[in-house]
């Protein structure tokens, strides 16, 4: 049975000029027929994501969101690019078709890219589908091996040497998103500030430099409507950069809510973490470092550090939800996301010191 993750109309405020994008890719891909239609996803909560379907081939595209945007994201052109470089030796990715600089077209820079057919989880799975424990099992394994694969990855090898800066990384991502919170505050959420204190003094020694994803979760993943535990390709390469890559694991735990999490943290949960057969954060942890080789004591530091920057991009979408800049309905209950997750990181920090 083919489940396709399935796009909805686009929003209001969120539309862009059709007939002058068809007439750019069709400059570039003649083989495109007829006039097309568009859609929009409704996952995502960054970059937005739109079908435009051609009577013979359905293609994506990516564009920035509207209004204010953090000064270094949603750079459509650079992820772009990084998908073409890796593309040779981390095939879960889709082909670029086009990318355009030229704001005149639709009204911000963007990139076409193929359609991958799967299977996109989002707070559940889609509806008429269900996963044995095994299968869940095996899901979170192959999730794992796919992020191990992508922090083997040399990226000298293939032409991102230069894609971030390097040592420091995880100084540079503390102070980083700190800024960022402080900058993106509204009156009605917290402020994080203990917990930024305690990051600071918490750093741990950086591990190694590697090729990370920066936001690897489930609905950023198509799966195969074949066998669903097995996965088609990774998608949102927007944040990818180099770094430690215990802090892209830690990022990815942060959106992990197993099935023993109070009610609180499950009622922000946003993919299927917790049905039976899933692994626990622990397990992730315990087979990644296996795999891998790592040798560590705690993970502690990761995971509050991934759940504080979560809780940062949630207060970012926020306040451009309150300035008016967001039109996705979903976003009115962000605020109160970002509070839960101060008490998770609060909570975490208790335990660390135990």
């Amino acid at each position: 049975m083919l489940i396709a993750d399935r796009p909805g109309a686009v929003r209001p405020r969120e539309e862009f000029d059709l007939g002058r994008l068809d007439c750019y890719i069709k400059a570039i891909d003649p083989t495109l027929e007829g006039e097309p239609k568009s859609y929009q996803f409704s996952g995502g909560a960054s970059n937005l994501t739109y079908l435009v379907s051609y009577p013979n081939r359905d293609l994506i595209l990516r564009r920035p969101p509207f209004g204010r945007k953090a000064k270094s994201a949603h750079d459509i052109l650079r992820e772009a690019a990084l998908l073409q470089a890796i593309r040779p030796v981390f095939p879960y990715v889709p082909a670029i078709i086009a990318t355009c600089d030229d704001e005149t077209v639709i009204g911000a820079p963007f990139a076409v890219m193929e359609r991958l057919i799967g299977f996109i989880p989002r707070h559940d799975l889609p509806e008429g589908m269900s996963l044995s424990p095994e299968q869940a099992h095996r899901l979170c394994l192959n999730m794992t091996d796919r992020l191990i694969e992508l922090h083997a990855i040399d990226p000298h090898s293939v032409g991102l040497g230069g894609l971030g800066k390097g040592q420091g990384y995880v100084r540079r991502q503390i102070e980083g998103w700190s800024a960022r919170l402080r900058d993106a505050r509204t009156p009605d959420t917290a402020d994080f500030e203990s917990v930024m204190a305690w990051l600071a003094a918490a750093e741990p020694a950086e591990r190694a430099t590697r090729l990370i994803h920066n936001d690897y979760k489930m609905d950023n993943i198509v799966f195969s409507p074949a066998d669903p535990a097995a996965i088609v390709g990774v998608l949102d390469w927007e944040m990818a950069t180099l770094g430690d890559p215990l802090m892209d694991l830690g990022s990815a735990l942060a959106y992990w809510v197993q099935a023993d999490d109070d009610d609180e943290i499950q009622a922000i949960r946003r993919q299927p973490s917790h049905l039976p057969g899933m692994m626990s954060r622990d397990e992730i942890v315990e087979y990644y470092c296996k795999k891998t080789g790592i040798c560590l004591d705690r993970f502690d530091f990761y995971l509050i550090f991934g759940t504080f920057r979560l809780a940062v991009i949630a207060q970012q979408i926020y306040a451009r939800y309150c300035a008016g800049h967001a039109a996705n309905p979903d976003f009115a209950g962000f605020g109160h996301a970002v509070n839960v997750l101060e008490r998770r990181c609060l909570s975490l920090i208790a335990q660390a010191g135990r």
